[in-house]
């Protein structure tokens, strides 16, 4: 501590799985570090805004954070729960100790001190004197940790506060126990808006979802298959040869409503961030009419209905935004266009979309999921390490 702020090598802003795999690459290296987590938790993501039912996409050894499996005992597939094991076993392991509450509100390079200089806000304090209070921290080194899932998104749509139903966004969604034949709209045809309409339809409620976009919908053995296949052989092929396997699963889903991309999962998943949506029996229930597929929203109608771009109208009890997030780094890092575009994506292409200037890093940003974060995580550590 110098002058009232505290002083370390690495500054991590976020503790969820991304920044908690950086703090393992780290404290291998023996790199000291501060987490600074806005939540009183780590990966509340998962802990606080996730779907019961919720099972990682992909096998664990695609998911699974640097310098430690998945326990043998944990499913191909981890659920939430596992998961979340796993995350609290991990911080445990590697020691890693986040300073939670802290509200990061200023990042800012020192170029006569050669440090970057972060000041957080004390939030959800214990006491009314803590609650509100600054804490300044300096390292010679930031790392960008809060990943693509930093604010709940809800689009715009005419009209929508007159809805006199329930209006929420998937963050606050548990499970369908309680929406039992109510009729519910899921808006957003991701992996989380996919499967939330399963979930809804298997506890009995009526469910439609919007699809206003194409979008690949592949099975989990092949997109297993395709991680493996991408290391050895072109990703154009591997894309044709992924759709043309989940061609023949699925067949033509267009007279359901659904329209596959010209381009292929992972090339358009490289250029735009769309990630394919990996069928957990979604397309089944769609296929059996048991899910009604629907185009954009356009507007409410009567406190009750909803207009869609094709003109029709459905009455409605609910309606679920499963829409996404939008990233705040904007709000609080300065001096980071170098690295981050205004939608806090990195702007240097893959593979070396980690590294920025003075000491500046993101990780979990490189839409590859898990694998992608714990990729980053150690580039980073190895980075840092031979400048120390």
């Amino acid at each position: 501590m110098t002058n009232g702020v505290e002083q370390t090598a690495v500054i991590i802003v976020g503790a969820g799985s991304s920044g908690l795999a950086t703090a393992a690459c780290l404290h291998q290296l023996s790199i000291p570090y501060i987490i600074l987590e806005r939540e009183d938790c780590i990966a509340s993501l998962f802990n606080k805004k996730s779907y019961n039912r919720l099972h990682l996409h992909l096998s664990k050894k695609f998911c699974q954070l640097p310098h430690l499996p998945f326990p043998a005992s944990f499913p191909t597939y981890v659920s939430r729960t596992d998961f979340l094991k796993y995350l609290d076993d991990y911080a445990s392991h590697f020691k890693i100790d986040p300073m939670f509450r802290n509200l990061v509100k200023v990042a800012k390079y020192d170029e006569d001190a050669k440090k970057w200089r972060v000041e957080a806000e004390i939030v959800g304090g214990e006491n009314e004197e803590e609650e509100g209070g600054m804490r300044c921290y300096e390292g010679r080194f930031l790392v960008v940790a809060t990943g693509e899932n930093a604010e709940p998104f809800i689009p715009e749509v005419d009209r929508l506060s007159d809805f006199k139903g329930e209006v929420i966004h998937s963050t606050e969604y548990k499970s369908g126990k309680g929406y039992e034949n109510k009729k519910v709209l899921v808006v957003g045809a991701g992996n989380s808006g996919m499967e939330i309409a399963l979930d809804l339809s298997n506890y009995g409620a009526k469910t439609s979802i919007v699809i206003r976009r194409p979008v690949h919908i592949v099975s989990r053995w092949s997109a297993n298959l395709a991680l493996i296949l991408i290391k050895i052989i072109p990703l154009h092929l591997v894309d044709s040869l992924l759709v043309l396997v989940n061609n023949v699963i699925y067949g033509d889903l267009t007279k359901y409503g659904i329209r596959r991309p010209k381009e292929g999962p992972f090339l358009g998943k490289a250029r735009d961030g769309k990630y394919p949506v990996v069928d957990a029996g979604t397309s089944k229930k769609i296929k059996s009419g048991e899910i009604q597929v629907l185009p954009a929203m356009k507007s409410i109608k009567g406190g009750d209905e909803v207009v869609f771009d094709n003109g029709k109208c459905y009455q409605f009890d609910v309606i679920l935004f499963a829409t996404g997030f939008k990233r705040s780094t904007h709000l609080w890092l300065q001096g980071g266009d170098c690295l981050l575009n205004k939608d806090g994506l990195p702007k240097p292409m893959y593979p070396n979309h980690w590294k920025g200037e003075n000491g500046l890093y993101c990780v979990g940003l490189s839409r590859n999921g898990l694998y992608g974060s714990a990729m980053d995580a150690q580039n980073i550590a190895q980075h840092i390490f031979k400048q120390i």
